[in-house]
């Protein structure tokens, strides 16, 4: 299937620059297997789904695609503007890096499959929770919301992100966002190493062929191993902890239990400056079917910079010292 949507999802122009996909050859390690490292952007305006209105159009015509990316650029500079009476407002544009262009085949959606470009229905009884960043809302602990949470009584009312556990993008698998949409991946014979500086988690994947840890260790961030299949870099990832949601559509979204997700991500080099991550989530305790994203990575010639989330979290402090103030006021 990587393969197949590799080749897809070559833009027009690297095709007409490079050839057919399947004459294109990436750059390799002495080990014979291509060359994946580097740092890499996924910031994009394409949405996770297609919008209801597009129905079954897979992608945008060119004038849909400049709307959208006006839209975006619009939205991020609306960042600047002062905010309503009785808010202390957040970050200004020069904070934020949601992305302002389409991928380059100007897809309607990042899911790929199923093909409405749709999230499945998600399967009566499961978990969900939605947030908001303004207000508290009802809940139970652990919040499994990666931003915004159930109150302010402590800590563990907070969202995952908030805490400085797991980034708001980091996954896995990764999802464009506010800022810091990025990795780095290391690569040798035995192991790749996925980098997310949101909030400084480091992936170590063996590709040695050695079995998952029993189901009773659980991670944050799942336990990963990889393997390769044909050029294609594969990693799959169970044992995540029940502490995280099988799935979050955005920030303020949390679906399921990490417990029952089964996740596996493809890394493809589909041209020079492109890696192809496609992951697919399987979790029939959660999702009525399977669904699979493809979302394009730009090579980036900086560097990754780090982001030290404890350091300085006084959206914590204060958060947690305003609701002391309320309490005593009452």
């Amino acid at each position: 299937m990587a393969a197949v949507v590799a080749a897809g999802l070559l833009a027009p122009g690297v095709a007409a620059a490079q050839g057919p996909a399947a004459e294109w050859e990436p750059p390799r390690l002495p080990d014979g297997r291509p060359d994946l490292q580097g740092v890499w952007d996924f910031r994009t305006a394409t949405p996770l789904e297609r919008p209801v209105a597009l129905a079954d159009r897979a992608t945008l015509t060119d004038e849909e695609a400049a709307a959208v990316e006006f839209g975006a650029t619009a939205f991020q500079r609306a960042a600047d503007e002062q905010p309503p009476d009785g808010s202390v407002g957040a970050y200004n544009a020069f904070w934020l890096d949601f992305g302002t262009t389409v991928t380059d085949d100007r897809r309607s959606s990042l899911i790929v499959d199923p093909p409405d470009g749709r999230l499945p229905d998600v399967v009566e009884g499961a978990l969900r929770h939605d947030g908001s960043l303004d207000v508290d809302l009802p809940g139970e602990r652990p919040v499994r919301l990666r931003s915004a949470g159930i109150g302010a009584d402590g800590p563990e009312d907070r969202g995952i992100a908030e805490r400085c556990i797991l980034g708001f993008n980091s996954g896995p698998p990764m999802m464009p966002s506010a800022y810091n949409n990025n990795m780095q991946l290391f690569q040798n014979e035995d192991h790749v190493v996925i980098l997310n500086e949101m909030v400084h988690d480091a992936r170590i994947v063996p590709l040695d062929g050695r079995p998952h840890m029993p189901d009773a260790i659980r991670h944050w961030t799942g336990d990963s191993r990889g393997r390769w299949e044909g050029d294609t870099l594969v990693v799959e990832s169970r044992n995540f902890s029940d502490r995280t949601a099988s799935f979050d559509p955005s920030a303020l979204t949390a679906l399921g239990t990490g417990s029952t997700l089964r996740l596996t991500e493809r890394f493809t080099r589909v041209a020079e400056d492109t890696l192809l991550y496609e992951y697919t989530v399987d979790d029939p305790a959660t999702f009525t079917r399977p669904f699979t994203v493809a979302l394009p990575m730009r090579a980036s010639a900086m560097p990754v910079f780090e982001y030290a989330c404890h350091e300085g979290n006084y959206g914590m402090i204060n958060a947690l010292s305003g609701a002391r103030a309320a309490d005593a006021e009452q």
